[in-house]
């Protein structure tokens, strides 16, 4: 009986690791599903299959809820990682929201804004001249030549 109980306390401890690792699995199949039905939504409509693109579509919907719930159970088991110190912006600064196309000037993209680690954070990779900034708690793709947003995600700090 000791044994039993032993072992299912064991089991209990080893499941949430598995848990985790299994979810950056799923976030990562759930993005090469986009992606393919993506890609099938193209050559339907190339080809003149509208009835198939539409399923196609639908189908492309439900996988980037998939992949967006997995993303937020992957984000909730480990708050630890989106806990950053404060965020200290350039002299003068003052956070007013910002979306695709705003234009920021350089010094709010330096060095000392960067989120080097974007794969930790499960962010895509950024392009040629394109870097993940820390905007208050927001994190920012911005285009590095033109300081131009590409990508906002809103609150992504706690």
């Amino acid at each position: 009986m000791r044994t039993m109980l032993f072992a299912a306390v064991a089991a209990i401890a080893l499941v949430p690791g598995a848990a985790n690792a299994q979810s950056a699995r799923e976030v990562r199949r759930d993005q090469r599903e986009v992606n393919h039905d993506r890609r099938e939504v193209r050559r339907d409509l190339n080809q003149g299959r509208y009835h198939e693109a539409r399923q196609d579509r639908r189908e492309m919907r439900e996988d980037r809820r998939e992949r967006n719930e997995d993303w937020r159970d992957y984000r909730r088991t480990h708050r630890e990682a989106f806990r950053r110190p404060a965020y200290v912006g350039p002299r003068g600064w003052r956070y007013r929201p910002v979306s695709v196309g705003y234009r920021f000037a350089p010094v709010y993209y330096g060095r000392n804004y960067w989120v080097n680690d974007w794969a930790t954070y499960r962010l895509p990779r950024p392009g040629a001249w394109q870097r993940w900034i820390r905007y208050g708690n927001d994190v920012i793709l911005v285009n590095t030549r033109t300081g131009r947003v590409i990508t906002v995600y809103n609150g992504f700090f706690w």
